[in-house]
């Protein structure tokens, strides 16, 4: 599904975000990224959605080498990728409707598709009755949520979360993770990098330690501190 063979990335001033990592994050995986601020989690993730291209070794994800894309492959390879951020990053002048709709009109699904499948995620995702709000008529909560459907209403394989639970409070982070269990549950891959070590602790997933731009630890199911 995943799998990165002595990925290194060396920045333009010199510095490393990564060196040397041998990752494998099998199909149906729930994986914890963590480490400190620096530990290369930005960087790792950055890799994952071909923002940033490795210095050296190889990135495979769903059988491609991303290596070796060109500018126009990057958005087909995105399409399998959902992605949900700390800062929500919604269209302020959408409703949530739109705003999920919105992800499946930039891949050109059919109208009667959108109007299918927009109510059935808001509705997996505890939203069908906010339809028509817009993100400023919304809880921190709420607004995870909407970014939430909107990663998953094109059924990607793999979901790629960069703290999605950083801006809200400890009740409504539990209930984002619920909703992240539970679409893993349904198949989903699920990458998220995370300082969470209340979250990372309690739910016992795959945790994969960073420590400048190293990779120190990697637990089948642990907390955030285990050792290997």
């Amino acid at each position: 599904m995943i799998r990165l063979e002595n990925v290194t990335k060396i920045y333009p001033n010199g510095s490393k975000g990564v060196e040397g990592l041998n990752l494998h994050i099998k199909e149906g995986d729930f994986v914890f990224i963590v480490g400190s601020s620096g530990s290369g989690k930005s960087t790792l993730i950055r890799l994952l959605l071909k923002e940033l291209d490795p210095t050296s070794g190889e990135i495979t994800i769903n059988k491609v080498k991303t290596n070796t894309l060109s500018r126009n492959q990057i958005p087909y390879l995105r399409r399998s990728l959902g992605v949900v951020f700390q800062d929500f990053r919604l269209l302020p002048n959408k409703t949530v409707y739109e705003n999920v709709a919105f992800a499946m009109r930039v891949i050109e699904a059919p109208g009667r598709v959108i109007r299918r499948n927009v109510p059935a995620v808001l509705s997996l995702v505890g939203l069908a009755q906010k339809g028509r709000s817009y993100p400023n008529q919304l809880s921190g909560g709420e607004q995870q949520r909407t970014a939430l459907a909107r990663a998953i209403v094109n059924n990607p394989p793999i979901l790629i979360c960069d703290e999605p639970t950083g801006n809200l409070d400890p009740d409504t982070a539990r209930g984002i993770m619920e909703l992240l269990d539970d679409i893993n549950k349904r198949g989903t891959t699920i990458v998220m990098a995370t300082h969470a070590k209340d979250i990372v602790d309690e739910m016992q997933k795959r945790v994969v330690t960073l420590n400048e731009g190293h990779i120190i630890r990697d637990i089948e199911k642990g907390g955030y501190d285990d050792e290997a």
